[in-house]
């Protein structure tokens, strides 16, 4: 709960300073996939360190594992356990990571990296990274589903339901006088604009009834029931404002350095294709590069706020978002504000923060499975304005594509680690080649500019 309203409190901040100094699109920065997995990398490093240090405290619990939330968390048999020792440390590591990765983004930005690098990005750039941004999170999406395909195939019947086959279904009473001539405004899609709110509210009731009448319906193996918001034995306070400093400075230690670097390169690419895509998908005009700068700028400083609260994630823009904004199509600033204002008054509860995990996972599997498709469809949509035809295209979007897929896969089933002699030297390549977005972006990026046609 605590590390959770802290991520909200810096996220709320940073979209109010995305919708207003940034971009200014409609779009909620979060903790995004390409932070866990650097952030991964330098936690199993550490848990690694510290299991092979024979003076290393017995009190141990690994800090990937609250991170990912797909394993149960070491018993402790003191009670300070939780904040303190080498998890505490650990997370200061990573919150220094955080820290070095919002430094750089700020400096790409304001050095003009991030435009110059947009204006070179074509259609046979936009199109790989964009799919595989949709593609890279299937294996998430399917172990949600995987604990009640019933409730996800539901949410996502719903959502295709009122998104596309009743999306000009216009309901007479939603109406408001004009402001001007004193007339009626005709009816407003409500069904396609509600269209991912109305069916998550709806199945969590379903799943609330269920569990009200104490019906089997979720599938939790005994690691996720130990992380329960509703086993925890530490009652987290209703009120608390998160100040930098509270639980310990971040360390900037080479490994957090070198893993900073990594975040920092991997959620620029993500939000450069974010941008894209938020654009396209409300069909406004291509983002400038100063605007892409501005942006960049500002999750630069978000993600420095995280850092100083001690956050495990930095901040980066939504592609779940943008991708719900496509289906709704209600891109307006002052919803996405009103978000970024709950955000912070989430980050200032941690009880209130807490109530978000009783959301089932199934329920985010099913969000995920909606939302991303849009990115995967959007990306292909960009082939229109290529010559798909041409060897040489078809050669980067297949290479591009596969080795994205098959790089991590190699280094999450290599029998050996990595090892070029110098630890935050390997921590660097195993944080970036670990992440699809990245491989896609720099081999599609790297082959278009140097490959003649």
């Amino acid at each position: 709960s605590e590390l959770l309203a802290r991520s909200l409190f810096a996220c709320g901040i940073s979209t109010v300073l995305q919708t207003t100094l940034g971009s200014r699109l409609p779009l909620i920065q979060i903790p995004s996939f390409e932070y866990l997995v650097p952030a991964m990398v330098l936690s199993s490093h550490l848990s690694l360190s510290a299991s092979t240090d024979r003076n290393a405290p017995t009190c141990t619990t690994s800090l990937q594992n609250s991170l990912l939330g797909t394993a149960a968390a070491s018993t402790c048999p003191t009670s300070h356990c939780t904040v303190a020792g080498s998890w505490a440390a650990s997370l200061r590591e990573v919150s220094g990571a955080v820290l070095t990765s919002g430094l750089i983004e700020l400096l790409m930005g304001v050095s003009g990296v991030c435009g110059w690098a947009m204006q070179r990005c074509g259609p046979m750039v936009l199109a790989p990274s964009l799919s595989i941004i949709g593609l890279s999170a299937y294996k998430e999406a399917a172990f949600f589903c995987s604990t009640n395909w019933g409730i996800a195939l539901l949410l996502m019947l719903l959502t295709v339901t009122f998104s596309q086959h009743l999306r000009s279904c216009r309901l007479p009473f939603c109406t408001w006088p004009h402001a001007q001539e004193g007339s009626a405004e005709p009816p407003v899609p409500t069904l396609r604009t509600f269209s991912v709110l109305l069916p998550f509210a709806g199945v969590c009731i379903v799943c609330a009834i269920l569990s009200h009448f104490h019906i089997s319906w979720e599938s939790l193996d005994l690691a996720m029931a130990q992380l329960s918001w509703v086993n925890s034995t530490f009652q987290a306070p209703w009120v608390r404002i998160p100040y930098a400093g509270e639980w310990g400075w971040p360390l900037l230690t080479p490994r957090a350095l070198a893993v900073g670097i990594a975040m920092a390169i991997s959620c620029s690419m993500n939000s450069v294709g974010c941008y894209v895509l938020c654009g396209r998908l409300l069909q406004a005009p291509r983002l400038p590069p100063h605007a892409c700068n501005r942006g960049l700028c500002m999750e630069g400083l978000g993600s420095l706020l995280a850092g100083l609260l001690g956050s495990p994630g930095g901040t980066a823009s939504s592609i779940a978002n943008a991708c719900a904004t496509g289906l709704t199509q209600a891109g307006t600033r002052i919803s996405v504000q009103v978000s970024a204002l709950v955000c912070v008054v989430l980050g200032m509860s941690p009880r209130l923060a807490g109530f978000l995990t009783h959301i089932p996972l199934a329920v985010h599997g099913g969000v995920l499975c909606v939302t991303y498709a849009v990115a995967v469809g959007t990306g292909i949509s960009y082939f229109q304005y290529a010559d798909i035809d041409s060897g040489r295209n078809i050669f980067i979007v297949g290479f591009a594509m596969f080795m994205a897929l098959l790089v991590p896969r190699w280094f999450s089933t290599a029998l050996t680690h990595l090892a070029t002699g110098w630890v935050p030297l390997d921590l660097l390549f195993l944080s970036l080649l670990m992440v699809p977005v990245f491989l896609t972006g720099f081999l599609s990026f790297f082959l278009e500019n140097t490959v003649s046609g």
